[in-house]
């Protein structure tokens, strides 16, 4: 029985990297490896988008969520993704589009100056690392304890070299392409998983246990406690979901290369527009699907709590359902669905953080022209390259006792409102200079490093007084405000610079 599930996850692996590479074909420029030439279809990019942030994390931690007290906040949240989509689609994906770019920070340079887009460059990439790091090593946790079932008793670090040699070969190989295809067909993968484990609960628990689930507010989606403390430091309090998640959400899909790339890979603004707003649409349907599996999950156990189950967190709830609750071969599938979660977010990653390094500081501090075979060859290079510094730091996180998720929201929160507010200070503080913006961007680092790592509030739950520190939603338009004063402030110490003619369209092009 388990040799077919393994046999599932085996075929899944080589079947996904050979359709990565089949629909990609021969990359013949950088343009075509980094952004598909501009001519991948909306809906693709719009899976893509949704797979690249969707780590194993959320596949597992949703449910799990919903199962405790989260219930449907994550749909909440969501709300707040897609306004925060749609002002990006409107405010600045066009620059991009129309500047003809293949990265996000070339907008920087040509607003600023090529030492803001170094600069910004190298914050992503090696925040990029950081965080991606950690949610690989998160990946190998519950594939570690899957696999374990299956008769598999594999290492952290084997895990983690495994996922990192099957993604890395379509995504060396086949580029941008190659990602969002299998992206796409990936998220397919474990959100039809989702769709699966919903009917089968269905069928055990029946319209009883849909009832059950609603009457203890296992389907709740606001949050109505307005408490200054609890808004401040509660990722699911109303306004800290949809104001703070809007702006968090800005500076994720507007700032982040990650992101970004994705977009620029449609074929015209209005697809990239479509493919923007699309992907926060099918974030909400998928924190739903989830959430739905966390509430059948309660009333299928009856309420009991993990560790009457026998399990030592909620996380481990949905994972055990698909062990134990599912028909073989379909509980491969799914298993190869998170194993598709970890790929998509790892190689998008991968390829992301090669175009950052090429196009916006190879590139851009190149005493010379590099002709485009070149580029080419370095852009497959430095995915190599991150692919085994990404591998290193997940293996350097595997000896840490922290929360990884926590972890990896606390990494995005030191630079995220730096980035974003660069964007936003060229946009809205037309005499500020490239010292100006780098003054700023460094402050910002800086300011936030502090309030991350030293500023805790007093929360009280149950009668008990708990330090906690502010939700990572807030993180981000904290930055962005540091960003715009300090700007703001510096600009007014030199004189307004002279009006430059604008840019012809496609003038920093491929």
């Amino acid at each position: 029985m388990n040799a077919l599930n393994v046999a599932v996850i085996v075929v899944y692996l080589i079947v996904i990297a050979w359709i990565g590479l089949r629909l990609s074909g021969k990359q013949k420029s950088s343009s075509d490896y980094f952004v598909g030439e501009g001519r991948m279809p909306w809906w693709t990019v719009c899976f893509s988008v949704v797979a690249t942030e969707t780590s194993v994390l959320t596949v597992i931690s949703i449910p799990g969520g919903a199962y405790s007290d989260q219930a449907f906040g994550n749909v909440e949240l969501a709300i707040g993704y897609i306004i925060g989509r749609t002002l990006v689609a409107t405010a600045l994906i066009p620059l991009y589009k129309r500047g003809g770019f293949v990265s996000a920070y070339q907008y920087l340079d040509l607003r600023f100056g090529r030492y803001l887009q170094g600069v910004a460059s190298v914050t992503f990439v090696f925040t990029r690392l950081l965080a991606e790091g950690v949610r690989l090593f998160a990946s190998a946790i519950p594939i570690k304890l899957l696999l374990s079932e299956f008769g598999i008793d594999l290492g952290y670090d084997v895990i983690i070299i495994a996922l990192t040699l099957v993604t890395v070969v379509y995504t060396y190989l086949g580029g941008i392409k190659a990602v969002i295809w299998t992206d796409a067909i990936q998220m397919g993968l474990y959100l039809s998983g989702a769709i699966i484990a919903i009917c089968v609960l269905t069928g055990h628990v029946g319209a009883a246990g849909w009832s059950d689930a609603l009457a203890n507010g296992k389907f709740r989606i606001f949050d109505t406690d307005f408490g200054l403390a609890h808004i401040l430091t509660n990722t699911f309090a109303l306004p800290t979901a949809i104001i703070g998640g809007a702006i968090f959400a800005m500076a994720s899909h507007g700032s982040d290369q990650l992101i970004v790339q994705r977009i620029l890979a449609t074929r015209s603004l209005r697809d990239s527009q479509k493919a923007m707003i699309g992907s926060g649409i099918f974030v909400a349907i998928q924190f739903a699907a989830f959430s739905l599996v966390g509430a059948l999950l309660w009333s299928y156990n009856g309420g009991k709590s993990p560790k009457e189950l026998g399990l030592s967190t909620t996380d481990n709830l949905y994972p055990n359902f698909i062990l134990h609750g599912l028909p073989v071969v379909i509980s491969g599938l799914l298993v190869a669905g998170i194993l598709g979660a970890a790929m998509g977010s790892l190689s998008s990653a991968l390829n992301s953080m090669s175009n950052s390094t090429v196009a916006d500081i190879i590139r851009s501090f190149a005493r010379r022209d590099i002709s485009d075979a070149s580029l080419l060859k370095l852009a497959r290079y430095m995915t190599l390259v991150w692919a085994v510094l990404m591998a290193l730091c997940a293996m350097g996180f595997s000896a840490t006792t922290q929360n990884v998720y926590i972890t990896a929201l606390t990494i995005a929160g030191y630079t995220y409102g730096a980035l974003l507010g660069a964007f936003l200070l060229g946009r809205l503080v037309k005499r500020a200079n490239q010292f100006d913006a780098i003054v700023a961007f460094v402050v910002t680092v800086l300011v936030m490093t502090f309030v991350v790592r030293v500023v805790k509030i007093d929360v009280t739950v149950a009668g008990t007084v708990d330090e906690k520190g502010i939700a990572a939603q807030w993180l981000v338009p904290i930055g962005v405000l540091v960003t715009l004063v300090v700007g703001g402030v510096t600009s007014r110490f030199h004189p307004a610079p002279e009006p430059t003619p604008p840019e012809p369209v496609g003038a920093v092009a491929q």
